[in-house]
């Protein structure tokens, strides 16, 4: 199907070559203060690119969020929430402070301050931020990344942390034994399908430390456990959503 979109679409415009072409670059963003900055910026393009003439023809447009966050298209599955909440008010009054937050961005043009590596690019490249670095204060900086210093230095030790992680020979029986001993519960009613609390959530935290930390294979895992592939995937990922586990105890597990 995909490749006959692509000599449809080629036709059409008369092109060749892949339609989705480059790699897709996605930035790590701080949440605040960028995330307001970062929605009115993208919801902007259509404008920029001359796609419609004005705020009012942006408002009408049906190919962005912003339509659906002005009131003006109805989408239930589109999340307004995380947007209309720090407007406050009713959903009426949020959208209204949301359209002016926006008529205000319109004169700002392009912005390479969003686009990734905070510090990077608004101090003016690496000369600058090397500059920084041999000053008073420490600074950190990945143009992977949009957010302080401080977010950044955060979010690399964890990687560090994490990719560490995927490099560790630990033998899944083992890993097994400690987890339920922690959680007290018996090895053996890890495999046995118990749905007791505390079976369950022991079951959840090998699932995450095996798939998620270590990187190795849910399929493995499955065969352990007694369960399909994809309950290990979706207890990994309910931890993953609840924060994750205990640096010290992911420490003494894998060891």
């Amino acid at each position: 199907m995909l490749t006959g979109y692509a000599g449809y679409f080629n036709r059409r415009h008369r092109r060749h070559g892949h339609v989705f072409q480059n790699r897709f670059k996605s930035i790590i963003c701080e949440e605040e203060p960028y995330f307001l900055k970062l929605v009115r910026y993208l919801h902007l393009n259509p404008l920029r690119a001359g796609v419609v003439k004005d705020l009012k023809g942006l408002d009408r447009y049906p190919y962005t969020g912003h339509s659906v966050l002005v009131g003006r298209i109805d989408h239930s599955w589109q999340d307004t929430e995380d947007v209309w909440s720090r407007f406050g008010g009713t959903c009426r009054e949020a959208a209204k402070s949301y359209r002016a937050f926006v008529s205000d961005g319109v004169g700002q043009g392009r912005r390479p301050d969003l686009m990734g590596g905070g510090l990077y690019r608004s101090m003016g490249g690496w000369r600058a931020v090397a500059d920084l670095r041999r000053g008073r204060e420490a600074y950190r900086s990945d143009e992977r990344v949009l957010g302080s210093s401080a977010f950044v230095e955060a979010l690399l030790e964890e990687a560090d942390a994490q990719l560490k992680g995927r490099y560790r020979q630990v033998e899944l029986s083992k890993l097994k034994k400690l987890i339920a001993k922690d959680m007290g519960v018996s090895s053996h009613a890890l495999s046995g399908g118990g749905r007791s609390g505390n079976v369950s959530c022991a079951r959840a935290a090998l699932c995450y430390v095996w798939t998620y930390y270590l990187g190795k294979s849910g399929r493995v895992l499955a065969k352990e456990l007694g369960v399909s592939p994809q309950a290990v995937y979706a207890a990994s990922s309910r931890v993953e959503r609840d924060g994750g586990l205990d640096a010290e105890a992911l420490e003494r597990w894998c060891q």
